[in-house]
Formats: structure tokens, sequence, C-alpha cells
């Protein structure tokens, strides 16, 4: 009975520390799928769910680019506007190459994407610009030129075989856009297991301590930059295939990508979180918005949710949850720890 008794704080110990930080959002995921089940009894059946993944996919991806960026102590506030100029150069360019392969128009707006964050960090890390100032420089210069480039109506549309990407099938069911997220993530995780990884939260953590430890924080910096402008641009192809041509395509999502991060349990200004706790963010926030939806609540109001979530969220991760517990231990009349 004592060895029983021993064994289950150990275990319950061991679970604790392998879902670390992100053990509420996984919560919340968990109590978010039980009550869409509940409120739509069909929720589960393959061809809903699956739709469902789809249309969260492109926010996972953005939340593993935005989760690299913030963990090592910056801000990028560029990727909806990534995700807009995306679509509408996408459609721009097989508006006057009809014939172009999708596969090299999908691999340009990559490498656009990785660009702009190239030019991102650059300007964070070189020219010393806060990374929150840089980005939204960056952001309205993008959303200025794609105003400038359509006129607020885009030309041209996408094909059928890029939009596959957002929209299409493999195997007969799997759709591509969750096979992407799946992609994505796994890329993530593995990154973030690496010395590269380390490096991320070794310079959120301390950009000092890990500069004097040897770490070459404005690369580790610039290169997570390069890596969010590439997740959003990825994101752009599924939103494009998915929802079609329009100048307000990635519209919010540099907020939802945030909030997602911040639920997951990342800490604003870095050094601390999962990538997988910040892709169940994004899960979570997609699934509360689908409940929300099924209960007829306006969809105006998910700004006020995500401000909320963010609010709480934070107010929570900087909360002293220490001061309670030594004065417990006074009012005991022990010794605090």
């Amino acid at each position: 009975m004592t060895t029983a008794t021993a064994t289950t704080p150990a275990l319950h110990r061991r679970v604790v520390k392998s879902l670390g930080t992100g053990a509420p959002v996984y919560a919340l995921l968990v109590v978010l799928l039980a009550a869409l089940a509940v409120t739509d009894p069909g929720f589960y059946e393959p061809d809903r769910f699956l739709a469902f993944v789809k249309r969260a996919a492109p926010l996972v991806i953005l939340a593993a680019g935005q989760y690299l960026v913030i963990v090592c102590g910056e801000f990028d506030l560029s990727v909806g506007a990534i995700v807009t100029a995306g679509v509408v150069a996408g459609a721009e360019v097989y508006g006057s190459f009809p014939d172009a392969p999708w596969l090299l128009v999908a691999a340009g707006l990559l490498l656009a994407g990785a660009l702009a964050g190239l030019v991102n960090g650059l300007i964070a890390t070189a020219l010393r610009v806060p990374s929150f100032i840089a980005t939204l420089g960056m952001m309205l210069i993008l959303e200025g030129a794609v105003f400038f480039w359509t006129g607020g109506s885009p030309h041209g549309q996408l094909p059928q075989d890029f939009r596959q990407l957002g929209r299409g099938t493999a195997l007969g069911w799997l759709p591509w856009a969750v096979l992407a997220c799946l992609a994505a993530g796994a890329l993530a995780v593995l990154l973030m297991r690496s010395d590269f990884g380390r490096t991320l939260i070794a310079t959120g953590d301390g950009e000092r301590a890990a500069a004097l430890a040897g770490v070459r924080v404005h690369r580790a910096r610039v290169i997570a930059f390069v890596l969010s402008g590439a997740a959003a641009a990825l994101a752009a192809i599924l939103v494009g295939g998915f929802s079609g041509v329009s100048a307000q395509a990635g519209r919010g999502y540099e907020f939802e990508a945030i909030t997602a991060v911040v639920l997951g349990g990342v800490v604003l200004g870095g050094g601390r979180g999962s990538v997988v706790a910040a892709m169940a963010g994004a899960f979570s926030l997609q699934a509360l918005f689908t409940l929300l939806n099924l209960r007829g609540v306006s969809g105006a109001l998910e700004s006020t949710v995500q401000g909320v979530i963010v609010i709480a969220a934070v107010g929570i991760g900087a909360a002293d949850w220490s001061r309670p517990r030594r004065r417990r231990t006074h009012s005991s009349g022990g010794t605090p720890s």
C-alpha cells in the first residue's frame, strides 16, 4: 500500500514534467473538443473533423513560425500581411503567366516569404530597431504595396492545380493541408530539439549571457525571422487554395498567431515554452471560434475573445504563485524555502 501511494505522486510528477508549461492548453483543447462533440454530435465524422483541421492548418503553421520568433525574445507582426501578399502575388503571377507550374510558383512564394523575414531580422538586429516596430513597418509596407498593386481589387485567379494544396486531398481522403501542417509541426519539433533550438531558447532567456557563452545571438534571431516568413508564405498557399483570392486574406492572422502562442504558455520575452504547446494553442483557438459559431455567437466577438485570452494568459504567466505558498509556510511556523 505504501509503495502504491508513493508511486502515484511520482507518476504524476513525470506526467506534469513531460507536459511542461503546455499542460493548461492541452487540457483546454480536450475540453473544447469535448464541448464541440456535445454541441454537434456529427463533428467527429471523418470528413468534418478533417475539414476542421484543414481550416486550422494555416494558423497552426503560423503559430509554429511565430513561436520561433517569440521564444528568442522578439515579435513578428508582419505574418498576416505576408499571407495576404502571397495570395495576391500568386493570383497576379497566374494572371500574367497562366501556364506557370504550380510547384515553381509555390517555391517562389516560399522564397519571397523567407526574404521578407530576412529583412525583418536584419532590421531588428543590425539596425537595432525593436522587432515590434520593424515588423509593424513591414506589415504596413506590404499592405500598402498590395493595395497599390491591385487597387483594392486583386486581378487574376489561382488555378485548380495550385488550389489543390489548400483544398485537395491525398490518397482520396487526407487533405494536403493536414499533411502540410503535420510536416511543419514535425520540422519545428526537430528544430527545437537541435542545438539551434536550444540556442533560440538561450537567446530569449538572456541575450547577454547567451552571447558570453558563445551564442551568435543576431544570427539565431535572423534565422528565426526567416523561418517565420517562410511559414507565413506556406500559410498563404493554403489560404489561397482554401479561400481563394482576397485583398484581406491574411487580415488578423498576426494577432491570432500571437494569441495562440501565448495561449500555449510561451512566455512573451522569450526563454520558455514549447512549440507543440503553441500549435495546440492554435488548435484551441480554432476550436473555440468553431464552438462560438455553432452556439450562434457573432464572429465579430472573435477579436474580443482574443484580447481576453492574451491578457489572461500573460497575467497568469506573470503572477508570482510562490507568494501564497510563502504565506502558508510562515503561518504554519515553517521556514520558507
